[in-house]
């Protein structure tokens, strides 16, 4: 992985450092780019309700190979990973590895470890082409985000995302508001309740809304006919201030446990990361920047190397905390 980590430094110089600790405080502002907005407290927010946490370690137990699959949405995962829906290569990360080389090697990557990956949406088109193409590429086995943008173009992307043959698609809708857009001139709005069950109930594959910050929002998904939630501020990309996605996770879970799939993302860097998610509620974790860079640096085979170190991490921490299994775990392993 450091042979990947300084290919992507060289690969994405002027957009991301790929700082030996990607916690937001070198890259404040910088939006294009891959910083956090304004002041970058929300994005090191991600960080810090994380890096606040410790783990209980207990060594008397029987789980020395842990089971670390998880099943989501009907899917099985070796691990409760999920790539994030990240795209805009070209403005983002530098340009030097095409949109379409960077979401099919990611997806790749995540097919042949066990894992899924989600693609991305944007202005120009090709962002979301390429992710569409990727999907269809492995077979289906990808998630599609599409930003919640006005009629007709939300509802054209989200048939030609049905028709990936994926059994998922996804709606970003912590995008509203996304400053890039504005600039591109293609604006993107919140939705009303009444609004997300009519897009919801439009296409037959299972829904996922990401960027659930509260238990209220939460419920109301669920209301709305949503299978999977995503607890997400956008990586710290669109509201400056907000608290650390593993400060609100516990009680939005606790909002919606049993009634759908909970996810989480922001500041999950490792494998030890991911085991916090998991002890907060999660059923699974999304990750954004690692995947990205781990991917710029070296494609497929890279974004591999990367998913293999997380699943080592996690192995030992559940290893060194008691926990047998990835789908059982709950915050008595963390340190109160």
């Amino acid at each position: 992985m450091k042979e990947v980590r300084n290919k992507a430094r060289e690969m994405m110089k002027g957009f991301c450092r790929v700082c030996p600790v990607c916690n937001g405080n070198a890259c404040v502002g910088e939006v294009p780019g891959m910083g956090g907005l304004g002041t970058g407290t929300s994005f090191k927010n991600n960080v810090k309700a994380l890096e606040s946490l410790k783990l209980n370690m207990r060594t008397i137990h029987e789980f020395s190979e842990p089971d670390t699959s998880v099943e989501v949405m009907g899917i099985k995962l070796d691990i409760p990973v999920i790539a994030a829906p990240i795209g805009g290569v070209e403005f983002n990360m530098g340009g030097k590895v095409s949109e379409l080389d960077y979401i099919t090697s990611k997806l790749k990557a995540c097919k042949s470890k066990g894992i899924i990956g989600c693609t991305g949406d944007g202005v120009p088109p090709f962002i979301h082409e390429s992710g569409f193409s990727a999907i269809r590429e492995v077979g289906g086995h990808g998630i599609p985000f599409i930003k919640p943008w006005e009629e007709k173009e939300l509802a054209e992307k989200l048939a030609k995302a049905e028709e990936t043959g994926c059994r998922i698609v996804g709606m970003d809708i912590d995008a509203a508001g996304l400053i890039t857009l504005k600039k591109m001139g293609r604006p993107v709005t919140p939705k009303p309740l009444e609004r997300l069950r009519e897009i919801i109930g439009s296409v037959k594959a299972d829904f996922i809304v990401k960027g659930i910050m509260t238990p209220d929002e939460a419920s109301m998904a669920v209301e709305a006919g949503a299978k999977g939630i995503v607890v997400s501020n956008h990586g710290g990309r669109v509201l400056d201030s907000c608290p650390g996605t593993a400060e609100v996770l516990p009680e939005i879970s606790k909002a919606v446990a049993g009634q759908c799939c909970v996810m989480v993302d922001g500041g999950v860097r490792t494998g030890i990361d991911v085991l916090k998610m998991l002890a907060l509620g999660a059923d699974a974790v999304m990750i954004g920047r690692p995947f990205s860079i781990a991917t710029v640096g070296e494609l497929q085979e890279g974004a591999e190397k990367y998913i293999d170190q997380l699943k080592a991490e996690l192995t030992q921490a559940m290893v060194l905390t008691g926990v047998g299994k990835a789908s059982v775990v709950d915050s008595s392993i963390l340190y109160r």
